[in-house]
């Protein structure tokens, strides 16, 4: 159909304040414009939406890489007086949580402060250090304390999830905006279960025998995807000069009892994704040596791809319903890891945890769209939006800390159980702990947002 006139003056007055400077900058980004977004900023935040998702989906991978690493340290040497203690497992798998978990605020305010094409480029490139760190470590056998320092580095790609989502975050009109997110998200989350699933087949190049693996090109591998990571983010990808942090929001987040509360009940479900997808591979083949590492990957993918699911269902018949459906999943799921144990019951053992993650990621999707639903309905119109922005960067970063709780309590039960019956100890009375954690965050969830009488339950948050 061909243009009017009044058509082309609406175009010409809708886009007239969209202009491109040096350094892929833009100026005059409005994505509420209808007529801007229709001419210009659809293909434009979709061109970036992906490029994000591909450098976030890198990130994931080398924040994961030491949970399918960890396992196969003493197959590549690490044996006799150079062995690494389970202990000392363990803080290598939840290190990269630690410091991806701190580094999450930082990385968000890196977006506004350089632009999102150039922080990308940085934070793509800053991946060579824990990959190459990896590689060079393992290949000269070096002791714990050096490759605690190099596995922390790791926790460099967990950070790119901030800086990633808040960039896309800027692009997106609010009524696209969860869906958008939604994508970069479950596809940045994807890289977990990728590098788990790729990383046992890329070390048995090179390798004398599969028991024999290659390990350092699991560090290596990464290297060429980093660089064109950031090749496409510089040719590709934009800034926005509209695009402004806000530390009062986030100072004014903190006073909010609904902020802390939220990110309580993110501890458990993304707190539970991070920390179960990093510890899987080891307490799969800690407990079931026979079936490898080649089902690890199961895990993280379901829990990945079951996210955007949480937001969609969330939407409809409200946030908290699914966070309490999926806290009484989660601890269904833990108790039949806890039988599964018991009676060394592989099958079970894997329907268990992979129930587990499917529902992590459907927690994820409906605690994050309660966010902003519990501030419109607990504030006026003009502070909701600003006071959510706030408490989504501070739930995240807390929430995150999760990942570093769990594998630090699957060691702590670990050393306690270990004797004649356990020779190598048992994660299930951890297990049991989480599961009585989920069964409070469930009560919690339906006393403040969905029980009779509750202020909030008409709100549908």
């Amino acid at each position: 159909m061909a243009l009017t006139p009044s058509d082309l003056r609406s175009a010409e007055s809708g886009t007239a304040e969209l202009r491109r400077r040096p350094g892929r900058w833009i100026d005059g980004w409005d994505p509420e414009n209808p007529v801007q977004w229709d001419l210009a900023g659809r293909s434009i935040a979709r061109r970036n939406l992906w490029l994000s998702v591909f450098a976030e989906f890198l990130g994931f991978g080398v924040f994961a890489l030491w949970g399918i690493v960890v396992p196969q340290l003493a197959a590549y040497g690490y044996t006799g007086s150079a062995a690494i203690t389970d202990t000392q497992q363990f803080w290598l798998l939840s290190i990269p949580t630690l410091l991806g978990a701190t580094l999450r605020i930082p990385y968000s305010f890196a977006v506004p402060r350089f632009g999102g094409r150039n922080w990308t480029i940085a934070s793509a490139l800053l991946l060579l250090i824990p990959v190459v760190g990896l590689a060079l470590a393992i290949s000269a056998r070096a002791p714990f304390p050096v490759l605690f320092i190099v596995a922390a580095f790791a926790g460099l790609g967990g950070g790119n999830f901030a800086s990633s989502m808040t960039n896309i975050s800027f692009f997106y009109p609010a009524a696209q905006k969860g869906k958008a997110l939604g994508l970069n998200a479950a596809g940045g989350n994807v890289g977990t279960a990728a590098v788990q699933f790729a990383v046992p087949f890329v070390v048995v190049f090179g390798a004398a025998t599969v028991a024999d693996p290659n390990l350092p090109l699991a560090g290596w591998v990464f290297v060429p995807l980093c660089l064109i990571a950031a090749f496409l983010a510089w040719r590709f990808m934009d800034n926005l000069s509209a695009a402004h942090g806000d530390p009062g929001a986030m100072a004014r987040a903190v006073r909010r009892p609904h902020t802390w509360l939220l990110s309580f009940l993110y501890i458990g479900t993304f707190g539970s994704f991070i920390g179960f997808a990093g510890a899987f591979p080891k307490v799969l083949h800690d407990a079931f040596p026979s079936h490898g590492l080649k089902l690890a990957f199961l895990g993280a993918l379901v829990g990945s791809l079951s996210r955007p699911l949480g937001g969609i269902v969330a939407d409809r018949v409200g946030g908290w319903v699914v966070t309490v459906v999926s806290f009484i999943a989660m601890a269904a799921g833990a108790a039949g890891a806890v039988y599964a144990l018991s009676t060394k019951d592989f099958g079970i053992f894997m329907v268990s945890f992979l129930w587990l993650f499917v529902f992590t990621g459907v927690g994820n999707g409906s605690v994050y769209r309660m966010i902003p639903a519990v501030f419109d309905a607990t504030s006026e119109r003009a502070t909701a939006r600003r006071l959510a922005a706030g408490a989504i960067g501070i739930v995240g970063a807390i929430g995150a800390f999760g990942g570093f709780l769990v594998p630090q309590a699957f060691s702590l039960a670990k050393a306690q159980t270990r004797g004649a019956a356990h020779p190598t100890g048992t994660i299930v009375p951890a297990l049991q702990g989480i599961l009585v954690l989920y069964v409070v965050m469930a009560i919690v969830t339906w006393a403040v947002y969905g029980r009779r009488g509750s202020s909030l339950r008409e709100h549908r948050v």
